[in-house]
């Protein structure tokens, strides 16, 4: 549909709350999407040129549009999100998640069992969960028959049967592990409160259990009955040690949920922390693949929603690490500064981050696990598809990596063999640019290695990939020209939305099949050369390493410095900056400071 179709049809489309639903030709359904009003944000699509390729070629294929109007922005949440659960549209973010979970089941019957279970009936049953970990499941079901004597026994316990003598009890019974229903020596009310007890133990909440068990034993003991007291006191005991095992932050916090994210190219990772009193119950990490331009905000957002439901969490509070939107009017959502909260999102932050790390392992050892003849071959697959005049042995791949547009730094990653050589892998300062500026930076730093080897007598590698495209291809060729290199290897542009390829002065790029093992190990290649430059980044930054004049100033912090950079791109052009222009940025009070440091204390030009 084009911008001139859609003007013919846009009138028709609501001012109100709701979802809208793309379909192309063959009338599938392509994406699913909400809005506060629906024409302006459908309009939106087709009256502005989209950056990111995937989104052209969304509007590309829609034939037509369909539309739900709905209450509240909550309602248009809670629709979307079922909606793409239940469709999967091509376009919308694909969370990867295809796991069975385990559930604890008190099954429907007279006196109800309780037992593990992947399979959902809808039997009346009463299903807890799901729980992330079958281990966690089996260590909490064995605490239960410890302490909580139930029957685990298949026999039809109908008032009938128990009523003409059709059981006997066994073995459990006289282990203590069973009261002896099937024979009616334990009520069906007696069964229940035990059931009870069952529940506040799967929800964390050992308080009510322990208080119980130390009722009885005092009852116990009052009446002589020494060795049934002794049995209340080591319940109580495991109890205890078993509520001591868990993670505990804090018992006041209540129940809450915890999320982080962490992004990565068209990836995002997602952790999710239920915590039930105060003790964290359940942790879950998911993968989400973006298909548009989704922001941080929107992916996480969509995980919650997505995770909240798999965990029927109905807990009123969310804790995140950014700002969003989360239309469930009973729910508060905190963004943490310090305390046993900011805590929690360390936790997750931490789990994440391990997550992403250990996927990553795995993906190179995709590659490093096969023969040198499968590696081989997947070599000589790149060669053909890029026309290279020899084999890729030796990849070398740079980025440039920055933080809030400040303190930029560069990254180089190096692949021998078609695997990562770790111990050839440089970082560089960025030393004759100022501000930020990603073309410059690349030519600095293409630059610097290349001089480098050069003067070593290094060779050089066959295959050179400047992630960026075009722009920061064009300046890696200026200092390539500059060492008279030209020929000596093969450089190339990634373009880092759409995965296209650029060689030097072609106006068209190559896109190399979307499951080619030649692009897998492009991606592999491109996804070590973020995560080695973000990671020497974090460290420089979370060191103190990265510091500016601006951070010099008395009164002036870290952040007030970066919002300036940010806004400004050096230090020279906030130098030039009036005080209104100042004020006007970081506060009347901030500005003086920063003023007075560059003009001295004089009257401030207006």
């Amino acid at each position: 549909m084009t911008g001139a179709e859609f003007q013919n049809i846009s009138h028709t489309i609501p001012v109100e709350a709701g979802i809208y639903k793309y379909y192309d030709t063959q009338g599938t359904l392509l994406y699913v999407g909400k809005a506060k009003s629906l024409r302006k944000r459908v309009s939106s699509y087709f009256v502005k040129n989209h950056d990111n390729y995937k989104t052209r070629k969304l509007v590309e294929q829609i034939h037509h549009i369909e539309f739900t109007i709905v209450d509240s922005e909550q309602d248009a949440f809670l629709l979307e999100n079922s909606l793409i659960k239940q469709f999967q549209p091509k376009y919308n973010i694909n969370l990867k998640d295809d796991k069975t979970y385990p559930y604890i089941v008190i099954k429907h019957e007279a006196f109800p069992r309780v037992f593990l279970t992947r399979n959902v009936i809808k039997d009346g049953s009463e299903y807890l969960g799901p729980f992330t970990s079958v281990g966690r499941v089996r260590e909490i079901l064995e605490v239960i028959k410890y302490n909580i004597p139930l029957r685990t026994c298949n026999l039809n316990l109908t008032e009938q049967n128990i009523r003409k003598g059709k059981f006997k009890v066994c073995l459990e019974y006289h282990l203590g592990n069973c009261k002896g229903p099937c024979e009616g020596l334990q009520t069906e009310d007696d069964y229940r409160a035990n059931l009870q007890q069952v529940k506040n133990i799967l929800k964390g909440n050992l308080s009510p259990v322990i208080n119980l068990f130390k009722e009885e034993m005092m009852v116990y003991a009052t009446d002589m009955e020494f060795e049934k007291a002794e049995i209340m006191r080591k319940k109580i005991e495991s109890l205890r040690a078993y509520s001591a095992k868990s993670t505990i932050v804090n018992t006041r916090l209540g129940n809450m949920d915890v999320f982080s994210i962490i992004s990565e190219g068209n990836h995002a990772y997602v952790n999710y922390l239920r915590i039930l009193n105060g003790t964290i119950a359940d942790t879950k990490t998911v993968t989400l693949e973006k298909k548009l331009e989704e922001g941080e905000e929107e992916v996480l957002t969509y995980a919650i929603a997505y995770l909240r439901d798999v965990f029927k969490s109905i807990n009123n509070e969310i804790i995140v690490p950014i700002p969003i939107e989360y239309p469930e009017s009973n729910v508060t959502i905190t963004v943490p500064k310090s305390g046993d909260k900011k805590k929690l999102l360390e936790l997750s932050e931490k789990n994440v981050n391990y997550f992403k790390e250990e996927l990553y392992r795995k993906k190179i050892l995709h590659l490093e696990g096969k023969s040198d003849m499968e590696r081989k071959q997947v070599l000589y697959q790149l060669q053909a598809d890029l026309e290279l005049p020899v084999l890729p042995e030796h990849i070398e791949c740079f980025d440039n990596s920055n933080f809030q547009g400040a303190y930029p730094v560069s990254a180089c990653v190096v692949f021998k063999d078609g695997v990562a050589s770790k111990k050839d892998y440089r970082h560089f300062n960025i030393k004759t640019v100022e501000g930020i500026n990603d073309f410059a930076s690349m030519k600095e730093v293409v630059h610097r290695r290349y001089s480098r080897l050069l003067a070593e007598g290094q060779p050089l590698p066959q295959l050179v990939i400047i992630d960026g495209g075009k722009g920061q291809l064009g300046s890696a060729m200026e200092s390539i020209r500059e060492l008279n290199l030209i020929g000596s290897m093969t450089v190339v542009g990634l373009a880092k939305n759409e995965e296209e390829i650029f060689f030097p002065g072609d106006s068209q790029s190559i896109k190399l099949p979307f499951n080619s093992e030649s692009l897998k190990l492009i991606r592999r290649v491109r996804d070590e050369v973020h995560r080695f430059g973000i990671t020497f980044h974090r460290n420089k930054r979370s060191k103190g390493t990265f510091k500016n004049e601006l951070e010099s100033i008395k009164g002036i912090g870290e952040t007030t410095a970066t919002q300036l950079l940010k806004t400004f791109r050096s230090v020279n052009k906030v130098k030039l900056l009036s005080m209104d222009e100042l004020t006007q940025e970081v506060g009347a009070s901030k500005a003086k400071l920063v003023w007075e440091h560059f003009h001295g204390s004089g009257e401030a030009k207006a």
